[in-house]
């Protein structure tokens, strides 16, 4: 390896500006596999001891069609929710362009602090060297005046290397120190990935609670039971929930993922969670071990708020009185929004946030016909009640819908508006099709209770009026070409339709070599 830059292997990188957080020096080689060598990654990761947690990870994310995530690598989940805790450091371990990319989109959606990434080489992988290298820079990084937590996360290749974060320190100077893997083999989106890390925090802080008292909450102690908010969402949506609650003599509590460590204690110190995400899975395991109940849906439109209010009661045991009243005060308000600037056209709507099915029934009770609906997350019971919802109005609903079965129903509907991943939308518009990305324009709006009812319609109502324009945009860009012909050419582009026939014998090779490689 002579003329290769060194630096230790016990430092911690920060990948933001490039330099060591200590000042020594470590081998940067990688390796060659990735998140695109799926099969053979988790054969590699069940030969290196990790089999249990990939059946745990099959069991509570239940894959689709693909054997490997469609959207962005997951792990941008779980380093989103770290980087979004008060005093919790991030530490990644994985290949230097998983964890370029991954840092890269970390901060383009708003994180404001570094990430820490241990490297490695073939040498240190085999040899063990690259845990001695996480377990020093823990200990570097674990400093209780700046830190609650550290989450070290191992990508795809130490998952399939079998590089054992179980086995760190529990907690370093009172830091508590999260060690979980999320590779692109095991956890089907990003989403999901979310779950393994509140699933981990929730689990620790669960068993700090059993142990003895725990610090308060900053927020305080409700002299209400509380209601803990289960998913990501608006920030209007936990207030405007708090609003429903509150004629029930409840208090809305710490949405998870939390915010701060503390949070964690209120999330769990509940009478109810609100699964309105349905998709964690983890999550609700600890909630349930802590002998907390669940409640699925959320307070969306018309008959979903009805029904959530009905169902808080329920688990409550407050009286049908006490829940009537509540709904009147807000039942009216909401159909009344919902009337006021009512949708009229045909949507297709999918997308990987785990809200899919609540918008669509916001859409729905707004006038608009939603004949699809895909979501990238797996079919769960505390999404039962909206997808009974919906296909009791005539919507097809597909669970671990891949890109192919969304861009595919709306080539089939040819919808005047199609809402969904970045993908769906740029094949709608090539089509002509006006689309809105769900995760930018759409999740990011408030969704509950009477703010929810009209958030929609304004932004779907100006989208659909925009079927000329594309008509007059897809004319005009006619015959500029498409895939590797796109652009305009002075003459035709040299077509060389043997090197594709060439390519698709290689690739037929190769997939009858794999086949029989697997019958072995």
């Amino acid at each position: 390896m002579s003329g290769e830059t060194r630096y230790d292997a016990t430092d911690v990188v920060d990948v933001d500006t490039g330099t060591e957080l200590e000042g020594r020096d470590v081998p940067l080689t990688q390796d060659g596999l990735g998140c695109h060598s799926g099969n053979e990654m988790e054969k590699a990761a069940r030969l290196a001891g990790n089999s249990e947690m990939l059946d745990k990870f099959a069991a509570d994310y239940p894959k689709g069609p693909h054997d490997q995530p469609q959207s962005m690598c997951p792990a941008f989940g779980s380093l989103r929710v770290g980087l979004r805790m008060k005093r919790v450091s991030t530490i990644l371990s994985g290949s230097a362009c998983c964890v370029y990319g991954l840092t890269f989109v970390s901060h383009f959606y708003g994180a404001r602090r570094s990430v820490g990434y241990v490297p490695f080489n073939s040498e240190s992988l085999v040899t063990g060297k690259l845990f001695e290298d996480i377990r020093e820079a823990v200990h570097d990084v674990a400093d209780p005046e700046k830190n609650d937590a550290i989450i070290v996360t191992n990508l795809c290749v130490p998952t399939a290397s079998g590089v054992p974060l179980r086995l760190l320190p529990r907690e370093i100077n009172g830091v508590r120190i999260i060690g979980i893997d999320v590779p692109g083999f095991g956890i089907p989106t990003h989403a999901e990935a979310k779950d393994v890390l509140a699933g981990a925090m929730l689990k620790y802080a669960r068993e700090e609670i059993k142990a003895g008292p725990v610090p308060m909450p900053a927020s305080g102690k409700s002299d209400r039971p509380t209601v803990t908010l289960l998913g990501e969402m608006f920030p209007a949506d936990p207030m405007m929930i708090g609003q429903m609650l509150a004629p029930l003599g409840l208090a809305v509590g710490p949405v998870v993922p939390c915010r701060e460590w503390r949070e964690l204690y209120g999330a769990l110190d509940c009478g109810a969670v609100a699964a309105i995400h349905p998709f964690y899975t983890s999550a609700v395991r600890e909630f349930q071990a802590a002998g907390r109940p669940v409640l699925g849906s959320a307070p969306i439109g018309l008959d979903g708020t009805a029904d959530w209010l009905k169902g808080i009661g329920d688990i409550f045991g407050l009286s049908a009185e006490k829940v009537g009243e509540a709904q009147n005060m807000f039942l009216p308000a909401i159909k009344a929004a919902l009337a006021a600037t009512p949708i009229n056209g045909t949507i297709t709507l999918s997308g990987y946030e785990g809200s899919e099915l609540l918008v669509a029934r916001l859409l729905i009770e707004s006038g608009a016909n939603v004949p699809y609906v895909g979501t990238a997350c797996a079919k769960s019971e505390w999404s039962a009640a909206d997808a009974a919802w919906l296909e009791a109005k005539g919507v097809k609903v597909k669970f671990r819908a891949s890109l192919e079965d969304d861009c595919g129903a709306m080539e089939a509907i040819q919808p005047d508006l199609a809402i969904g991943t970045t993908p769906v939308v740029q094949k709608g518009k090539e089509m002509g099709i006006p689309s809105l990305y769900f995760t930018n324009l759409i999740s990011a709006r408030p969704l509950m209770g009477v703010a929810g009812a009209g958030s929609l319609q304004e932004v779907v109502n100006a989208a659909m009026g925009n079927k000329e324009r594309m008509g007059k945009m897809k004319a005009f860009f006619e015959g500029v070409g498409h895939g590797d012909t796109a652009g305009v050419w002075e003459k035709s582009p040299n077509l060389k339709p043997e090197f594709r026939a060439l390519n698709a014998k290689k690739l037929e090779r190769a997939a009858k070599a794999a086949k029989a490689a697997e019958m072995i």
